[in-house]
């Protein structure tokens, strides 16, 4: 993502780690088909496959079933009519259940499974492993509120994806607004319990926080987020019908729904509020560095120590401070840095009239790159994307973001534009922007994943953070190749996208384990990366309230990048683009480790037919 939003399509950090309570809670190479994985495995013994999908296909039902949001964003209807049961009873279940999981997976002969299977079962202890390191972390858990989203979003943002097509699901989106303020009442015994452990944002998280509550509060009539999406009613629905939903959904809003936001309002604004502390770097919390290594792990899937990742961050930004300069002079710039910033930020030339003309060219450009990407993938997915404006209740200063399909391929990916922030959102950025969110990222990779049918579900619906992000940052990198960045202007766009990550990976280590005051964060960022201002205080607050997540962008990408190379040097004029780009994206999301095992393995495998050592 671009100028991110914290998910790749909801709000809650469940909803990704999939395992987890909240509102909403592989040789690279192609797939290998059912009947050449069969004939493997042969000789192994077939009931160890057999407990192995019963597992998957168990867990994946638990996991919907207390996940039911996450269940809404993936096209799944049966439990529509629901919220997650965010009780400490719940929550304890939920972590006993995924020990009990791991116990299985770990009970199955591993040797006696395929190589897909293995693959599979090893991503699936994986993301056990990844969800019960932060059991202990109680007070962290407990932050649910974040500067771009969180809990005070996530009923909008789901309502958004919930279907209205049906009588039926009609019915399952009214008992949504009905159950919220029990929901509400769970949430907010969980920030007095993360509160009384020490655990609880900084009061500029926070102001953003009441921003956005005021913002849905404000929002009147049928302009309220939490009706927008009936005006989706499904045609099917007779007129009266349609007249009564209309009617329970206003009545149930105004009485549910808003006082329960108000109640959680008044809380962070008054008890909440006055427990904040002045910073939230993870260092000043009880167990905080133990705290952020965890999360810094978790986002890079690998065990690169804070420091390591800073210094990576520092050489990162020297190498772009040097590409941005060559752009300056190719643009004729003969003043400062921070002026050439301002400049290319304000100049008219670069500013769009109305939101109707960002979205026009943003459409414009999705389709230009459309045309281009046979010469980069061998095989593209079905699923189609399209490129609309996000939901009027969302901040100018919200981050595009992307929204992916149903698993079940009823519903296409979304480039998420913000259209009311359109002064704010130069033509030169644009083309970087749906490089990341549109195609050849994150719609290119996540639709394509949904569409292996050979793997279990929960391969095909996983994210790692520096694997989906780390991917669709190396797709900017793709634009030349596809026709774009073809003028300076442009080329400032993709290289100041480059630096805003890069930045990121020094900032963030920098606030949360080496003393960072947020003003200095601030001042670095626009020191480098010549961002709005405004924007760069959003990011640096976003850091903050969501620790490690930004670092697995850069390390994901320049990891891609790594093995790239690696396959061009040793395959040398045999080595074909398209057939890579299908290595990295035929097995669904890995971590990095694994990912580089299977590109290695690959690479090997096209030695041996040229006779050439691997």
């Amino acid at each position: 993502m671009s100028r991110n939003r914290p998910r790749l399509n909801c709000t809650a950090v469940a909803a990704l780690l999939l395992l987890t309570v909240g509102l909403g809670g592989c040789a690279l190479a192609p797939p290998v088909p059912a009947a050449a994985a069969a004939a493997a495995v042969t000789s192994a013994d077939a009931s160890q496959a057999q407990r192995l999908h019963a597992l998957f296909d168990s867990a994946w039902e638990a996991t919907m079933r207390r996940n039911p949001e996450w269940a809404t964003y993936l096209g799944d209807r049966r439990w529509g009519d629901r919220l997650s049961d965010a009780s400490p009873e719940a929550e304890a279940q939920s972590y006993a259940e995924q020990r009990l999981w791991r116990e299985q997976a770990q009970a199955i002969r591993r040797e006696a499974l395929s190589v897909v299977d293995q693959t599979s079962l090893d991503l699936f202890i994986h993301r056990l492993d990844d969800s019960l390191r932060f059991e202990p972390l109680l007070g962290y858990r407990r932050m649910s509120l974040g500067s771009l989203g969180g809990f005070h979003t996530d009923l909008a943002d789901l309502l958004q994806a919930s279907p209205v097509d049906t009588a039926a699901a009609s019915a399952q989106y009214l008992a949504r607004l009905a159950a919220y303020p029990r929901r509400v009442e769970q949430e907010l015994v969980r920030l007095r319990q993360g509160q009384a452990l020490g655990w609880v944002p900084p009061r500029a998280v926070l102001d953003r926080v009441l921003t956005n509550l005021d913002a849905q509060l404000a929002a009147s009539g049928d302009a309220s987020p939490f009706l927008t999406p009936l005006a989706k009613l499904g045609s099917a629905i007779a007129a009266a019908e349609q007249s009564r939903i209309r009617e329970q959904a206003r009545r149930a809003v105004a009485e549910q729904v808003l006082p329960a936001q108000r109640k959680l309002r008044n809380f962070v604004a008054a008890e909440y509020a006055a427990a904040a502390p002045a910073s939230g770097a993870l260092m000043n919390y009880p167990g905080g560095l133990g705290v952020y290594t965890a999360a810094a792990q978790s986002s890079t899937t690998t065990a690169l120590s804070a420091a390591q990742i800073h210094a990576l961050g520092l050489r990162e930004v020297a190498r772009l401070d040097v590409e941005i300069a060559k752009v300056m002079v190719d643009l004729k710039w003969r003043g400062d840095f921070a002026g050439f910033a301002h400049h290319m930020q304000t100049d008219p030339r670069y500013i769009y009239p109305s939101p109707q003309a960002l979205l026009a060219s943003y459409r414009d450009i999705a389709k230009r790159i459309d045309a281009e990407l046979p010469k980069l993938f061998a095989e593209l997915p079905r699923a189609p994307y399209g490129v609309r404006a996000m939901p009027a209740h969302e901040s100018p200063d919200r981050a595009e973001y992307y929204t992916r399909p149903a698993l079940d391929g009823s519903t296409p990916g979304w480039f998420n534009a913000n259209v009311q922030g359109y002064k704010t959102r130069p033509s030169w950025g644009q083309e970087t922007l749906v490089a990341h969110e549109g195609v050849p990222g994150h719609h290119l990779q996540i639709a394509r994943a949904i569409e292996l049918g050979e793997l279990p579900k929960f391969r095909r619906s996983n994210n790692y953070t520096a694997y989906a992000e780390g991917w669709a940052l190396y797709a900017e990198t793709l634009g030349q190749e596809l026709g774009l960045y073809q003028d300076p202007a442009s080329r400032w766009g993709h290289l100041q996208s480059q630096m805003l990550r890069a930045a990121r990976l020094v900032v963030d280590t920098g606030i949360h384990a080496l003393g960072w005051s947020r003003q200095q964060a601030i001042d670095y960022m626009v020191e480098h990366g010549g961002e709005d201002r405004g924007f760069i205080e959003s990011e640096v607050d976003r850091y903050t309230s969501w620790p490690g997540q930004a670092l697995g962008y850069m390390v994901g990408e320049l990891k891609i990048v790594e093995l790239r190379e690696r396959a061009k040097a040793k395959l040398g004029g045999a080595f074909d683009i398209r057939r890579f780009h299908m290595v990295l994206l035929d097995q669904g999301a890995l971590p990095l480790t694994l990912l580089e095992r299977r590109v290695d393995e690959w690479i090997a495998a096209e030695a041996l037919k040229l006779g050439a050592p691997g």
